[in-house]
């Protein structure tokens, strides 16, 4: 359970930071002159922390196949997009069809950004295990 509350915060921390880098970024080419404001920072990070909460469909205190896994991130995916989206509607944030179809690409990629990153961080990992495993079979 500490891992799982570890990773939501990773995971926080990780979408938090890519949606205000987007954000910069895109403002920088269309608005320029737009500064975040105190009440902005608070709705990102509401629905960062929304996004990372979300991880419990993913969360599984049991081994599971590869097959459920990606069922799972389907899953987790569709239930994000329409979330946030509904959220950014009753916070008035999505006005229109093009908003909402926005929002739902900027969801995607950083929703892809995130699934790369701890894709990486896992291969990091397995092959750690793998070079311990074979140093354990030379000794052996």
């Amino acid at each position: 359970m500490f891992k799982f509350v570890q990773k939501i915060m990773k995971d926080f921390l990780i979408i938090f930071a890519a949606i205000i880098i987007i954000i910069t970024i895109l403002r920088q080419m269309y608005y320029p002159n737009s500064a975040f404001d105190l009440k902005s920072i608070y709705i990102i990070m509401a629905f960062s922390f929304i996004s990372a909460l979300m991880g419990f469909i993913l969360y599984s205190p049991n081994d599971i196949s590869e097959k459920k896994i990606r069922i799972r991130m389907v899953i987790h995916f569709f239930t994000l997009e329409i979330l946030l989206i509904v959220l950014a509607s009753v916070f008035d944030i999505v006005n229109s069809t093009v908003d909402g179809f926005i929002l739902a690409l900027q969801i995607a990629v950083i929703y892809i950004l995130v699934r790369l990153l701890s894709w990486q961080k896992d291969k990091k990992e397995a092959q750690k295990i793998n070079e311990k495993l074979k140093v354990l079979k030379k000794d052996v």
